[in-house]
Order: structure tokens, then sequence, then C-alpha cells
């Protein structure tokens, strides 16, 4: 908001974010719109020249605006969204965190199995994809008498993944990720689908378990101490229809940030 306002906008600032995440989760992408006017002599920023002034005024924050477009008045970056993409990241065979290359710090899930039934998780998620009610895998916040929760799970696939410096460290660690899909996502859902699978990957819930958990359409019953940690978690995209991104006479602004 500070770096938008510095900009010298005439009309009072109002930034609407695609996507909020629970303290501790990254954002490798994000969005968000507002609205922008100049002075009438001044004319319309490009999009270029819009990013690299907010990030030369964002200066050492820990973020960086790498696209902007100018989009029709009635864009709104939350519910224009068609879908959200987050990736889980775990890492096996670390019994404590000092273990990781500093890079993976609080960057990942580390678990001292050194290994999973990852068959058996990547059927679990076949049993999460799809539309169900979600409700045993919310938790419970103000905002749960006013969302749906019935959501559908466009994707849930489990696959091997990296650390960002494998190439460099003195020992390699197996990674894999857990990628979901979906138009929107109830609190702490990924987490607790994520926690759920890695469950069943240990052998501590059964496939059957997970589906009764999964019918019984109830925060309660699911299993205590088993949530994933915030750390390993990653908003990777949020999409829209390439219409919706395409300028009207009338237009706001909309930054993507990374």
């Amino acid at each position: 908001m500070d770096a938008i306002r510095r900009l010298r906008p005439l009309n009072p600032v109002s930034l609407s974010i695609s996507s909020r995440t629970d303290r501790g989760v990254h954002a490798l992408s994000n969005s968000a719109h507002f609205d922008l006017q100049r002075k009438n002599d001044k004319p319309l920023f490009t999009e270029d020249v819009l990013v690299e002034a907010l990030n030369f005024h964002l200066k050492d924050e820990e973020i960086s605006i790498t696209r902007a477009y100018r989009v029709p008045a009635d864009f709104h970056a939350r519910f224009r969204a068609l879908s959200r993409t987050y990736v889980y990241r775990i890492a096996l065979g670390v019994s404590h965190r000092s273990q990781l290359p500093l890079t993976e710090r609080n960057m990942c899930w580390n678990l001292r199995n050194t290994e999973l039934d990852v068959g058996a998780m990547s059927e679990a998620a076949t049993v999460l994809a799809g539309t169900h009610d979600f409700s045993s895998f919310r938790a419970v916040n103000s905002d749960l008498p006013f969302k749906n929760p019935v959501k559908t799970l466009d994707v849930a696939r489990i696959h091997p993944g990296r650390a960002f410096v494998c190439e460099h460290f003195h020992r390699e660690i197996p990674f894999w990720e857990f990628t979901f899909r979906s138009k929107s996502f109830l609190y702490k859902q990924v987490r607790r689908m994520t926690g759920a699978l890695v469950a069943v990957g240990q052998g501590r819930i059964s496939l059957g378990e997970l589906k009764e958990i999964l019918e019984a359409r109830d925060s309660l019953a699911y299993p205590p101490n088993i949530v994933a940690p915030a750390c390993g978690l990653f908003l990777t995209r949020v999409d829209y229809n390439q219409s919706d991104l395409l300028p009207s006479p009338q237009t706001s602004t909309a930054a993507s940030d990374g």
C-alpha cells in the first residue's frame, strides 16, 4: 500500500489480493488489483514502468512485482480467479531442520521417515480429488459460518521434488511435492489434506479411515496432531481468463508478485 501511495495517485488507494495465506506460508506467485488515477496532465503508467516504480518503492521488502496488467474496471483479483495452485514440499530422512541446507530451512516439512508409501498416498489423493464437502479438512475460524464447505479439487497429486540447491549440497535429500488446484480452498484445507496424506504414507491412518474422515463432514473428525506445518506450503499460481486481463476504456490495474 505504501509503495502505491508513493506514486501519488489522486484517488484513495485500496488493494484487493487474490489469496490470503497463513503466517509462515510462502507465495511464489500472488496477484492483486488497485485503481490508480493520475493528475490530468500526467500520462498513464505503462505496465513496465509501473512494475519498476513499485519495486523501487518496495526497496528491501521481501516481495517483488513481476508483472502488471491494465484490466477492466469491474475486474477483481479474488473473485475473477479461475483457480489457485498450491504446492507442499516435504524432505525425507531429516530428523532436525539444522540438517537441511540453509536454502531449505523454513521452506519444507522435514520428516524423520526415510520412506513413505507413495502408492498409498497417491491412492488417497484420488479420494480427495473431485467435488466434496471438505468440512473435515477445514480449521475453525471466524469465517466458518459464511464459507461453503463444498469445493472442487481439480488436482491432487504427489510427485518427486528436489532441493533448491541439490547440486551443491553435500548429501542427497529425497523431496516429495503435493500439488493441489481448486478455484478456492477452506481455511487450512491444504495443510490438513497434506497432513492426512502423509499420515497414510506413514501407516498412521488407513485409506478407509481417510474416507471416513472425509465423509464425516466434521472438523472434529480430523485426527489430532497430523496437520502439516505452514513452512512447507507455497502458493504457486493464480489463473484468470485471458479476456479478464484485456483493458477497456475504464480500467484498473492488476499486479502480480513473486
